[in-house]
């Protein structure tokens, strides 16, 4: 039996959906961090299961071909950029794999017909680095006392003083320290998670690159806010917020859509990347001009405008009233009135208006509602819940777009979407997220009329 500390070598033969290496010894399973698909690997031995085990790479004695160097110095040691020594196009490769792969073994698909409906995956074109408008750094300090901001190490809550990582804007780097020079001058503490006490968890920067663009990447704030948090619990915005100095917003553009972001709401961190996938959502939704939509995780209706400037009608539901009112006034700012915005869950709002308008004449406004052509799904990680799957069921759309950030969750939803009258017709894998593990997928379903 191998034991903890143990120094070993291995082949590594295959990578996980988490990106860790793969290697056997004896039939003896090691995931091993740091390792890639082709490494030969001295690796130190940090767990030891009755099956398998886990380790972290000493050593690489023999490099795979698919090995480059990081380009951050502390990509290792973070818990961000798991996969910044695979190569670009190996990265690309391993998740259209792991797509593959969730839905055959979760979703019980089979992959010969899996492979005659996908569709290449959408990667980044340009440089795949600096491409995040959104940064999260907790505060906190080091063994010495010193005040520091970073990132978690992975797996951890340990905080690596890091003030310039190279998939978030060049410009982090100098709002970051003077924060915390300020921070510095007047006393202000950083929040102890232990303890329970301190002033600040976390900085938050958000950047609008299309913005950025028009000013010659000039650096300019526009906004200064805060978010009071006094809650025992890693979520690190509170439920409000306060604008210290500027506007309430930022503003950015995806095609020649125009956004306001306040703090609270959420926005895809990849602009590049989120245009390439609402438009692929766009082309699935197969809009004449007459359909009726609903965008269900519509955040501040950036798939919902998509939808709109070729739909008859789009509903949006989201559980964040800022995000809402963020949605109102992007449909003002971008000339579109056919939008009508829900505040609330996904699932209760659209089961509550079902009951309400299930038995209206056809024609009306209620049934249009409740009848619609066309629903696009964005969910969190988790997926959609039950009761939503199950109203989306009863209203019976002709076509469905699900955009997924976890395959996994996907998998689950599309066989019970499946299995309830629905076929499979095309499914995009678009990587969101260059030198992690994460992957988005936009997919094209449509009502099976031979088993209605």
């Amino acid at each position: 039996m191998y034991q903890k500390n143990q120094l070993l070598e291995v082949e590594i033969t295959d990578i996980t959906n988490d990106g860790e290496g793969v290697g056997k010894l004896d039939g003896y399973t090691f995931f091993i961090k740091d390792a890639l698909i082709g490494d030969r690997v001295q690796f130190i031995v940090t767990k030891v299961k009755k099956t398998y085990g886990y380790g972290k790479v000493k050593t690489v004695i023999s490099p795979s071909e698919y090995r480059i160097k990081a380009k951050c110095p502390d990509a290792r040691r973070c818990g961000g950029c798991q996969i910044q020594e695979l190569s670009y196009e190996r990265q690309l490769k391993f998740k259209r794999d792991k797509v593959i792969n969730n839905l055959i073994r979760l979703g019980g698909f089979e992959r010969e017909f899996l492979e005659s409906i996908e569709e290449p995956i959408m990667g980044m074109k340009d440089d795949c680095f600096r491409y995040r408008n959104k940064a999260q750094f907790p505060v906190g300090y080091d063994k010495e006392g010193n005040l520091i901001a970073g990132f978690y190490a992975g797996r951890t809550h340990n905080i690596m003083p890091i003030d310039d990582c190279m998939i978030g804007a060049y410009e982090n780097k100098s709002i970051l320290q003077a924060i915390l020079e300020w921070m510095k001058r007047y006393g202000i503490s950083a929040y102890d998670e232990v303890m329970h006490k301190g002033v600040v968890r976390h900085v938050l920067i958000r950047k609008g690159f299309a913005l950025i663009d028009r000013l010659l990447s000039v650096a300019k704030i526009q906004s200064i806010s805060y978010s009071i948090n006094k809650e025992k619990t890693n979520v690190i915005m509170g439920n409000g917020y306060k604008t210290l100095y500027g506007s309430d917003t930022i503003t950015d553009s995806i095609g020649n859509l125009e956004f306001k972001i306040s703090p609270l709401s959420f926005y895809q961190v990849n602009p590049v990347q989120t245009r390439m996938l609402y438009e692929k959502a766009l082309e699935y939704a197969d809009l004449g001009g007459s359909e009726t939509v609903w965008d269900l995780y519509c955040g501040i209706g950036t798939i919902s405008l998509f939808l709109a400037k070729k739909a008859g009608h789009v509903y949006g539901v989201e559980i964040v009233p800022q995000a809402i009112e963020d949605a109102k006034e992007n449909a003002k700012i971008n000339k579109l009135n056919n939008t009508d915005f829900y505040v609330g869950k996904a699932e209760e709002v659209i089961d509550r208006l079902w009951e309400k308008n299930k038995d209206s004449k056809e024609g009306t406004e209620g049934y249009r509602m409740t009848h619609p052509d066309v629903i696009v799904v964005d969910p969190p990680r988790k997926g959609c819940d039950e009761l939503c799957l199950s109203t989306i069921l009863k209203m019976s759309p002709d076509r469905i777009v699900y955009v997924s950030c976890d395959s996994a969750t996907l998998a689950r939803d599309l066989r019970l979407l499946c299995d309830n009258g629905y076929v499979l017709k095309s499914f995009t894998p678009c990587d969101m997220f260059p030198h992690t593990v994460h992957c988005e997928v936009a997919v094209s379903m449509s009502r099976d009329r031979a088993r209605q």
